[in-house]
């Protein structure tokens, strides 16, 4: 396999049957948990930006590889922007479980602008920010409930 579909199916997390953005949505949550003790806020978001340029290679080249630009396998525009929403996540696995809902939702529903890159900008770099969209929504919306809650 070459190393560009690796990275854009997610460690094989995009290879489920069922519901292969989901599984990926939860392989980043998995790798984020592991990776959080480890590294700071500025090393996850350095780490987070190299990933999205990295991914929009990876993503472009399998998508060209399997004749279809956003293939379900791909998934490393699902695990990327997730774990930017759980670095701004409030900690608890409530809220990251919330975390997790809200940016499937926003990620299946593709709210403007969200919908323009997915059906506007068939490449790699529209793929991963389709979900960059649906991760800047879901941020939003935990900020606002954590400000209403506290």
């Amino acid at each position: 396999m070459h190393p560009a579909r690796l990275v854009a199916c997610g460690f094989g997390s995009g290879l489920s049957p069922f519901a292969p953005g989901t599984v990926g949505t939860l392989f980043g949550w998995g790798s984020f948990v592991l990776m959080r003790p480890w590294l700071s806020d500025i090393e996850l978001l350095l780490l987070i930006a190299v990933a999205f340029v990295g991914g929009v290679v990876a993503v472009h080249k399998t998508g060209q590889d399997l004749g279809v630009c956003d293939h379900g396998s791909i998934v490393w525009d699902e695990i990327v922007p997730f774990w930017l929403v759980l670095v701004f996540c409030p900690p608890g696995w409530l809220w990251q479980g919330a975390a997790f809902l809200l940016f499937r939702l926003f990620d299946i529903v593709k709210p403007q602008p969200a919908r323009y890159f997915d059906e506007q900008v068939k490449n790699g770099f529209g793929v991963m920010c389709d979900d960059l969209v649906a991760a800047g929504y879901a941020v939003l919306v935990l900020a606002i409930a954590r400000f209403l809650l506290s």
